[in-house]
């Protein structure tokens, strides 16, 4: 992984617009991209522009010229931003985000809860852009850390996000100096860049600030998607219900370029203000014409990865989550492309889907969808653990936790799901999956009882397999059912007398990731040692233990 360096000054408007007789600004309608060779965020002399660089507005399409100068006209309420061309770091902004956009606001907008889009004068904007070098610890890898649903409702939620997602993440990735003072973490370790798939909040958009200083202190640079919880929800239309949303966090469009792999993240929430229900999935025409215009000049021998916060598939049965027609439509677009992944949130579930004929993909291979589990898990509920941080175990069984993309040149690449807890008190825990079998059983009773895995990364063709005390390994059968640790916490919470927690678990939903093996009852009596291993498409090999007791018992 590469450790980004970034400028940690307020960039400046670099280029003055024209003033008319009167004083006023007159819009201006370009800029320049720059290599900020000595990194204080502003053009000195002897930096020069860069050519070929793609700024857009979330409809157009522009491109620096030789000297690094493109022009774009503003448009009121549009948001500019550069594409990080590959090869390149972004500056930060003062709240630690890429500084890579500004917004154009010339009248006010509506007066909404939470502030929207401020009146924002027009200005020429430079960006500034620093040559990445060379790490002694890239391993010839791109590693993206994905979030998908931090949604904290309320102050006491991002500390449980800091304190349970951003900072384990901080300690898994510190350094050993060796020289005996412990592990260090040095800014930027994590990952050569993060994405959060939306609902950062639970629609109170005034805890945006908190929560993206606990994520930038990762020092990673980070992009965000939108999702219905981050909307405006007093915006009378789709189109003001991410002023709030923008002003934070940029364009709700948006992509950027590694030599690896090309991100297109986009906002696929359409709202439906006085609708039933209130938003759906699908994509804008202004969308559409991004896509129709930057598509073609994206190269083909990387992967190409879109993020979004609804999934692509239809979450239930006989109704449209995400609109059919702009399913097809965008698939349509992505077909030229040899590797492309899905990444989405929204589900507090986790899952892989492989688009086909079915949801309108006609490429030569399925269309890997990756539905990643929330970083709230559900939604910061269960019972709190000795630091007083909820279980928060998801409806399909999946601990919460974020996820990682590694993505080798040429475009292959691998996932993985890394829990940040699983209770301490299953020793049938590991980072892989969950095992849940029963403690006694009577011996020679009907074989009826199973022990269960639950396999947090696993898919329709995963291989899970069994053994009793060190005997032959045999298939275990793959079921869509509730996640009996789940339902085993379900009913302590139904038995209880008392509140175990500021909110009960949730109610056990069936997974897509479980596999059942049938426990032999016709063993000696005493202790019997179950070993699960199950083979993971991208980390291989993944083991866990259980065992369980056999009885004799008098009539």
């Amino acid at each position: 992984m590469r450790i980004p360096v970034f400028s940690f000054l307020l960039p400046a408007l670099l280029l003055s617009c024209v003033l008319s007789a009167a004083n006023a600004a007159v819009p201006c309608e370009g800029g320049t991209v720059f290599e900020d060779r000595n990194g204080n965020g502003r053009r000195d002399s002897g930096e020069p522009g860069i050519a070929g660089v793609k700024v857009s507005d979330g409809v157009t399409l522009a491109a620096t010229d030789a000297n690094g100068a493109y022009r774009l006209p503003p448009v009121d309420g549009r948001s500019l931003f550069v594409i990080k061309p590959a090869g390149y770091l972004s500056t930060r902004r003062s709240d630690g985000l890429p500084d890579l956009w500004a917004n154009t606001r010339t009248a006010p907008g509506p007066v909404l809860k939470f502030g929207g889009m401020p009146v924002q004068p027009v200005a020429c904007r430079n960006f500034a852009l620093r040559k990445a070098k060379p790490s002694p610890n890239r391993q010839q890898r791109l590693d993206v850390v994905v979030f998908a649903d931090p949604q904290a409702k309320s102050q006491r939620d991002v500390e449980y996000y800091r304190r349970d997602i951003v900072e384990p993440l901080k300690h898994d990735t510190a350094i050993d100096m060796g020289h005996g003072f412990g592990r260090f973490y040095f800014d930027g370790i994590a990952g050569d860049m993060g994405i959060s798939l939306g609902d950062i909040t639970h629609d109170d958009l005034s805890l945006y600030p908190a929560l993206t200083a606990a994520t930038t202190s990762l020092g990673v640079p980070w992009l965000h998607v939108a999702g219905n919880h981050d909307l405006d929800f007093d915006a009378t239309r789709d189109e003001d219900s991410l002023l709030t949303f923008r002003h934070h966090f940029g364009p709700d469009t948006h992509a950027w370029e590694e030599h690896e792999a090309t991100f297109v993240l986009m906002d696929d929430v359409i709202h439906q203000p006085g609708s039933k229900p209130s938003y759906i999935g699908g994509l804008r025409e202004d969308q559409f014409a991004f896509l129709e215009r930057y598509l073609p000049t994206v190269p083909r021998d990387r992967l190409l990865v879109l993020a979004v916060h609804i999934p692509f598939f239809d979450a239930e049965s006989g109704r449209e989550t995400f609109r059919r027609a702009d399913r097809e439509r965008l698939f349509a677009l992505l077909q030229a492309f040899p590797r492309v992944l899905l990444l989405s949130g929204h589900s507090h579930t986790q899952r892989h889907v492989h688009h086909g004929a079915a949801s309108g993909w006609h490429g030569a291979t399925p269309l890997h969808e990756y539905n990643v589990g929330a970083a709230c898990g559900a939604f910061w509920s269960g019972v709190k653990d000795a630091d007083g941080i909820p279980d928060t175990t998801m409806a399909d069984g999946t601990p919460n936790g974020y996820a990682r993309l590694q993505v080798r040149p040429g475009g292959e690449y691998s996932l993985s799901w890394h829990p940040t807890r699983l209770s301490a008190g299953n020793a049938a825990n590991s980072q892989a999956m969950r095992l849940s079998a029963p403690q006694v059983l009577r011996r020679g009773a009907w074989p009826a009882f199973a022990v269960h895995a639950n396999m947090f990364m696993g898919q329709d063709d995963t291989r899970v397999e069994y053994r009793i005390d060190a005997g032959a390994w045999r298939p275990m059968q793959r079921v869509v059912a509730p996640d009996p640790w789940l339902v085993a916490e379900n009913t302590r919470d139904d038995q209880a007398d008392a509140l175990r927690g500021y909110d009960r678990a949730p109610p056990a939903g069936p997974s897509s990731h479980l596999w059942r093996g049938i426990l032999p009852t016709d063993l000696v009596l005493g202790e019997h040692r179950v070993e699960v291993r199950a083979f993971d498409r991208w980390q291989g090999e993944q083991r866990a233990v259980v065992q369980y007791r056999l009885e004799g018992a008098a009539e």
